[in-house]
């Protein structure tokens, strides 16, 4: 299969330490340019990473016909305007989470990727883990889901990081919370009739916890934890309870190597073992796959539109 010349908008930390490292590990991708806010910025990240392109602006980039697809890593704030930018100059976009601040502006962003005729795909990495996947497909033996909780909790940040500024739409809903919002309506496979959710803030009036629940039109409820005040490490859960079992695994959001989870059925618990490469390679490779072979993006347009739609009512309800 012909390589995707790939750029990356942006010099974000997530792009340094995940996603350009798996985009060289991608083996249907090629690492051809990357631009920064300056020239020199840039340039390191060519050195270090082999990128065959630096330029010192985003336009810079796009405006260079050789360039295919595009990651977006830059702040939540400047989602929208950059995919839009991108969509118009008909590069293919992969867009880090959440793809933007609300449903209305994610709807302006696929319309803008229609008109242009490329793909737009949200950067839910861990969705295209064979763990997800595997425990996805348990859920038929353990019946219909009467309750799922999926938590993602870290450390306090400093209040000078991004992700805790409030004109960057930072925050653990935004930064964190997301992540359990996309594995709730994955596993659910619906949306809730009801959302019902709680914050504690900060002085700056970003939220450092938030609890959300789903409430289904069939009784069956899911709890949501994500938070940045934990003193130190990282807490990761899921646990999703049936009719005629449950499932309970510590799966790390984006974990690679052996994960396990375990299935409980008429009182007998069976753990199982699943291998998962860097998920980050996955998303890059399958973008690649939907660019050359028509593959249909697995987070899809109405997924991440459902996603956004749990998230604006969650922020409704504390106020954010």
């Amino acid at each position: 299969m012909e390589k995707v010349k790939w750029g990356v908008l942006g010099t974000a930390g997530i792009a340094r330490s995940q996603t350009i490292p798996a985009m060289k590990l991608a083996d249907n991708c090629v690492l051809y340019a990357i631009a920064g806010r300056s020239l020199e910025k840039a340039r390191q990240f060519q050195q270090d990473f082999g990128f065959e392109k630096a330029y010192g602006s985003y336009e810079e980039l796009l405006d260079d016909p050789e360039v295919e697809a595009v990651y977006i890593p830059l702040p939540n704030d400047l989602h929208r305007a950059w995919v839009i930018r991108a969509l118009d100059a008909k590069k293919h976009v992969l867009c880090e989470k959440p793809l933007s601040i609300s449903k209305a502006e994610e709807e302006k962003m696929f319309q803008a990727a229609e008109a242009n005729g490329v793909h737009l795909m949200e950067a839910f990495a861990y969705l295209h883990s064979p763990a997800v996947r595997a425990i996805r497909d348990e859920l038929g033996s353990i019946g219909e889901i009467r309750y799922l909780e999926s938590a993602f909790l870290t450390g306090r940040r400093a209040d000078t990081d991004i992700r805790l500024r409030k004109e960057t739409f930072g925050g653990a809903l935004y930064d964190l919370g997301c992540y359990c919002v996309s594995m709730a309506l994955w596993m659910m496979g619906r949306d809730p009739e009801v959302v019902r959710a709680a914050a504690q803030f900060s002085d700056r009036k970003i939220d450092l916890y938030t609890t959300a629940l789903l409430l289904y039109d069939n009784g069956a409820v899911a709890k949501l934890d994500c938070g940045m005040l934990l003193p130190s490490g990282r807490l990761d859960r899921l646990h999703i309870y049936g009719t005629r079992g449950e499932i309970h695994s510590p799966l790390r959001f984006n974990q690679s190597g052996e994960i396990s989870y375990t299935v409980i059925r008429d009182g007998k618990a069976e753990e199982k073992t699943v291998m998962a490469p860097n998920n980050y390679q996955l998303e890059i490779e399958q973008m690649g796959r939907c660019i050359r072979s028509g593959e249909t993006p697995w987070v899809s347009k109405a997924f991440s539109l459902r996603c956004a739609a749990v998230m604006d009512s969650i922020l409704t309800e504390i106020g954010y």
